[in-house]
């Protein structure tokens, strides 16, 4: 890893830590607005969105949609409600994600979708990008809303992408990248640019906060992604070679692939059509992916644009904010190792 990345503070990992410090009062407030906006007269709402929203999540889009706003000095609170939108985006998009990849495990428990069903798990769903939309509504700027509204459009259209590029062993990396730039990185991204916006503080700080969140998005799936071959369930919350069953064409896939002979390249035929997926499957793709080196460009991919999101951090001025903001992107990367 580069010193840009990984030298950030040599003597310890990196961790969220200093994020979590630095927004800790912003998201109580964020807090109170989530646990209020997600009650409702129909007692199965709160329940099934609590389960999730309170399921160990580390809140990480809010907490930089908090930092950006200290980063800009932003003295006000405009932003714990649309904080809680963004959350509530994240959270609804990850109810519809589970019922759509049929998942049974979600942060190291069971999801939703295994416990109410599938109808209620989308339609509570519905019920958190509704409530996502009178927040920003209240807020009142049509610029917060043009952003946070194109980026759940976004969001959509790469959750359709993913779902037309499964179990297509053809899927190239450009189709890959579109697809997690558009199904993570947009959210992250709105999450940063809406602070500057209601910090008021200029069109050179939205487009560098965008980047910034785009690019640690990216990383931050790409990361994911890599994860999805070498860690266990305690670490990634979700079981090991999930991605693999479900024919995911992710960047490992896609490298390792591309570099194989003709054996390997019909293995991986068969394991994305779903004919190879059994334990032993697994254990063998893993070899692959180690063998041809793609899980490790994978996560050199991945400190690449971590890099960019360090990068456009450049023109604020140094302090808590931006350390904080800095060692996130770190500890992004960090969590494959």
């Amino acid at each position: 890893m580069t010193a840009s990345v990984h030298q950030l503070h040599p003597d310890r990992a990196p961790t969220l830590e200093p994020l979590i410090a630095l927004t800790a009062a912003d998201m109580n407030a964020v807090n109170q607005v989530i646990l209020a906006r997600m009650q409702s007269e129909v007692p199965l709402i709160p329940e099934l969105a609590g389960h999730l929203i309170a399921g160990g999540g580390k809140r990480m889009r809010p907490m930089l949609t908090c930092a950006s706003a200290a980063l800009c000095d932003y003295p006000g609170t405009r932003h714990h409600k649309l904080a809680a939108a963004v959350e509530f985006i994240h959270t609804a998009t990850l109810l519809h994600d589970d019922v759509v990849d049929m998942s049974g495990m979600r942060r190291g428990k069971r999801t939703a979708n295994i416990i109410w069903g599938n109808p209620a798990s989308v339609l509570v769903g519905d019920f958190l990008f509704s409530r996502s939309f009178e927040l920003m509504v209240e807020d009142g700027s049509l610029k917060v809303l043009k952003i946070l509204s194109h980026a759940s459009a976004v969001i959509a259209e790469g959750e359709v992408a993913q779902l037309t590029a499964q179990r297509q062993i053809a899927t190239g990396e450009d189709t890959y990248l579109h697809i997690i730039e558009a199904k993570t990185a947009a959210l992250f991204a709105a999450a940063c640019r809406i602070a500057p916006v209601v910090a008021e503080a200029g069109e050179d700080a939205e487009l560098a906060l965008e980047a910034f969140g785009r690019n640690l998005g990216i990383a931050f799936q790409l990361v994911d992604d890599a994860i999805d071959y070498t860690s266990d369930e305690g670490t990634s919350g979700k079981s090991l070679g999930d991605d693999f069953r479900e024919g995911k064409m992710t960047l490992p896939i896609i490298l390792a692939y591309a570099r194989g002979g003709e054996a390997d390249r019909r293995f991986w035929k068969e394991a994305v059509s779903g004919d190879r997926v059994a334990d032993d499957d697994l254990a063998h793709a893993i070899a692959l992916l180690r063998s041809t080196d793609a899980i490790g460009d994978t996560l050199e991919r991945a400190r690449l644009y971590a890099r960019r999101a360090l990068d456009a951090l450049a023109p604020f001025p140094s302090g808590k904010a931006k350390a904080a903001l800095s060692e996130a992107v770190a500890f992004a990367v960090a969590r494959a190792y």
